[in-house]
């Protein structure tokens, strides 16, 4: 089949690479399967939506996959409203973080298939293979809604979660890197991403036992970790970094030093090759412990990010058991990282039940003090969801506003006395560019005797098929 994926137009209120990623490991693993894909991110191309129809109109495609997000609700049922005119038969599948979460929603638009539960690949296939048969009447398929001519047949049993050595990393000759560069310019917007350096990202893992009930990894990719081996991502990177102007890895997964036999294998392979990869990640502060961190700074490693939450003592409750050990924790393992020239990212929830304005401000003060990098959001109780919402009432979960801002004046706080730790700014300045060097030069800067590669000239380009 003729297959198109893409994230549809959007501007984001949060940005994270990671995030965006499925858009291009579908894509790569639908042409693994013999499939003829183009992919597309519409949403950090800063797309028109003449641009997207275009796309859409001169593409000739059997089947468009929708990749769908928390706070691109909106752009996913407009782009469900243009295929449907201007790709009339072509099969349109929704994929992603929201559609596991509100597959009823995603019922009330113009699609043909709603993956709701197991890995991404895994259900939009099976949903391309319902296609393939005709679209017969009452089918039904794991983890995927489809829709006949006699209405929606539910999921045929739960999704399917694949092991790792089938999934397919994606191309990143096709990945818009430099778009996702300009987006993490202003690190005060506290994205993701290290300002100034050109980021690859590398997925390693997925699936988390440790259990937030705030977050949507568990229901999404399961409790058991599934993780590559550490020699095929080290062959990833070094591959990626010869043929694009990569100035560090972020490694995506859920818990990445959940297995720290893994980890100490990956530093040490990364160690005994002949260039330096600085890297960053995303763990907890119970999965950390002071020679792991040494070996992670020897091997590259330039930020850790950890999800501190809150050190709001009355909201522990609310937290994992292994997420309630506190300020004294937090102290502990930023010793560690200063000690090794590793930054530490702190992940706090704005809002979060059981705390106060005051002490959010105690707990992003007490980080601030310390001179660690402060990433704030606000609580988004996802579990709210009803299929029944308005698309205005779905892009109220943007982890930047409340869903029901009522209900913070109705505990005697004014939204605006936790929103200030979102929106008021930060004097913080991250060394981490600097601890990652720049490898590549400035567009117009005379480079003919390294032979390297400017930002610009790696600028991935809009699918030239529809211009």
């Amino acid at each position: 089949m003729r297959i198109l994926v893409t994230w549809p137009p959007q501007v984001p209120s949060y940005f994270n690479a990671g995030h965006h990623l499925p858009v291009f490991s579908i894509a790569a693993y639908l042409r693994a399967k013999g499939h003829t894909v183009d992919a597309l991110d519409a949403g950090a191309l800063n797309c028109s939506w003449k641009e997207f129809a275009d796309q859409v109109f001169q593409g000739g495609y059997q089947a468009v996959v929708l990749v769908n997000e928390y706070d691109a609700v909106e752009g996913v049922r407009r782009a469900a409203d243009y295929c449907r005119q201007l790709a009339p038969d072509a099969l349109t599948v929704t994929v992603g973080r929201l559609s596991y979460q509100n597959p009823g929603f995603f019922r009330t638009l113009e699609l043909d298939a709603v993956v709701a539960g197991g890995d991404y690949e895994a259900g939009v296939q099976a949903a391309l293979e319902w296609a393939e048969r005709g679209r017969p009447d009452g089918a039904r398929a794991p983890g995927v809604w489809l829709r006949g001519a006699d209405g929606w047949s539910e999921p045929g049993g739960p999704g399917i979660w694949l092991p790792a050595e089938s999934w397919v990393l994606p191309d990143v000759g096709e990945i818009p890197y430099a778009a996702y560069e300009s987006l993490y310019k202003n690190d005060d917007n506290r994205f993701c991403g290290i300002p100034q350096r050109r980021e690859l990202v590398v997925p390693v893992a997925r699936g988390c036992p440790v259990g937030c009930d705030f977050c949507d990894v568990p229901p999404m990719q399961g409790l058991r970790e599934r993780r590559m081996t550490a020699q095929r991502a080290v062959d990833y990177i070094r591959d990626s970094f010869a043929d694009h102007p990569f100035e560090y890895v972020a490694f995506y997964a859920p818990t990445f030093t959940l297995d720290r036999r893994w980890v100490r294998e990956l530093c040490r392979l990364l160690s005994a090759e002949p260039r330096r990869y600085p890297w960053k990640c995303a763990t907890t502060l119970h999965h950390l412990d002071e020679d792991l961190v040494r070996t992670m700074a020897a091997g590259g490693c330039v930020r850790i990010s950890v999800g501190v939450e809150t050190f709001d003592v009355d909201a522990a409750g609310q937290l994992p058991r292994v997420k309630r050990q506190g300020q004294t924790r937090f102290e502990q393992v930023l010793g560690w990282c200063r000690s090794a020239g590793i930054e530490l990212n702190c992940f706090v929830i704005v809002g979060l039940p059981g705390t106060t304005p005051a002490g959010t401000a105690r707990t992003i003060e007490a980080i601030d003090a310390a001179g660690a990098r402060v990433r704030p959001t606000v609580y988004t109780p996802y579990h709210l969801m009803r299929p029944e919402m308005t698309e205005r009432e779905i892009s109220g979960f943007n982890r930047q506003t409340f869903v029901d801002p009522d209900e913070i004046r109705a505990a005697g706080f004014a939204p605006g006395d936790f929103l200030q730790h979102v929106f008021g700014g930060s004097g913080y300045v991250t060394p981490s560019p600097q601890r990652v060097g720049s490898i590549v030069t400035a567009p117009g800067e005379d480079d003919a005797e390294s032979g390297r590669t400017t930002r610009d000239e790696a600028a991935a380009p809009i699918l030239a098929s529809a211009r």
